[in-house]
């Protein structure tokens, strides 16, 4: 494997969610895939989960790691060809990830929607940039409008606790007083759609996500109709899309309450905000996987940078 920029990169999920499940019986038994290699981690945004299970994940797989913090580190970035670079840009992107690729082995990116102008955040300049000019693999840590090794790491979580052949699985838009991006929602969806699954989508309308990753899934605007009989119910919140960035509305009825999660496992991506997006007694009780979820972070990200290394 040359990459890692969507779910659409798997070859096998079902492969890879067994094999990640395997290695967590014994991390470090392929150290030597990466010994005497280096994984840069680029973050253009903030991170917690991210940034500390891959370079576990790194470590685990006898990576060296260096990582920069390119929002305020790094020199202010060009993307586009054929630009006069007299305003607020220092370096283009060419000369950027080409320096990068001598210095590593794998690059990883981290940088999120701005929110500000779809088209531009649907070019993913800053991920599709390195992508085109390093010579390297490169991996997709969030984008402006995925974040594969969270789904990834879903789909770890889904086939530990699963019981039935066929879930039925909930994704629940919740109410956030920020506009957030709609990466980890995008690759949920499309995780879903290489399940056997039951597979729902509720929010109010407005929520409605890219047209082109929810087509042919069912979306139900009564949230408690689409919860009834869940076995998994994973709750996000994500701004408007056809309103691009845009907080529509932010109900506290849609927020995920114990009676209305029922009998089903509650997942999120984590961070969340306790009691605007769920109850306590939720993320406090047994049904919740959020821990689960984030450990199987360093899974997600190992079962990835171990099939590039079997390429280098």
């Amino acid at each position: 494997m040359k990459q890692y920029l969507s779910i659409n990169d798997i070859d096998s999920l079902p492969n890879w969610v067994d094999e990640a499940i395997s290695l967590k019986k014994n991390p470090c038994q392929f150290q030597q895939l990466g010994k005497g290699k280096t994984i840069c981690l680029l973050f253009f945004n903030n991170s917690l989960r991210t940034r500390l299970s891959t370079q576990k994940a790194a470590m685990n797989l006898g990576l060296q790691i260096m990582v920069m913090n390119f929002g305020n580190e790094g020199w202010a970035l060009e993307f586009e060809d054929g630009t006069i670079m007299d305003q607020g840009t220092s370096e283009h992107i060419k000369e950027a990830a080409q320096v990068v690729s001598q210095y590593c082995d794998i690059v990883a990116i981290r940088a999120f929607a701005k929110l500000e102008d779809k088209v531009k955040d649907e070019a993913e300049e800053v991920l599709n940039g390195f992508a085109k000019h390093a010579s390297i693999p490169v991996v997709n840590m969030e984008s402006s409008t995925a974040h594969p090794l969270q789904a990834l790491a879903d789909a770890i979580t889904l086939g530990e606790h699963k019981t039935e052949s066929k879930p039925k699985v909930v994704l629940s838009w919740a109410p956030h007083p920020k506009a957030l991006p709609h990466a980890v929602a995008n690759s949920f969806v499309q995780l879903m759609k290489r399940q056997e699954v039951e597979f729902i989508i509720t929010h109010p309308k407005g929520y409605e996500l890219n047209p082109e990753i929810t087509e042919n899934c069912q979306i139900e605007y009564n949230q408690e109709k689409a919860l009834e009989n869940a076995d998994f119910v994973y709750v996000k919140n994500w701004c408007s899309y056809s309103d691009y960035g845009k907080v529509l509305t932010q109900d506290s009825s849609w927020m995920m309450t114990v009676k209305k999660l029922g009998k089903a496992k509650f997942m999120h991506c984590l961070p969340v905000r306790r009691n605007v997006v769920v109850e306590d007694a939720i993320l406090d009780g047994n049904q919740s996987l959020v821990i689960e979820q984030a450990n199987n972070r360093t899974y997600s990200a190992q079962i990835v940078l171990k099939k590039i290394l079997e390429t280098l």
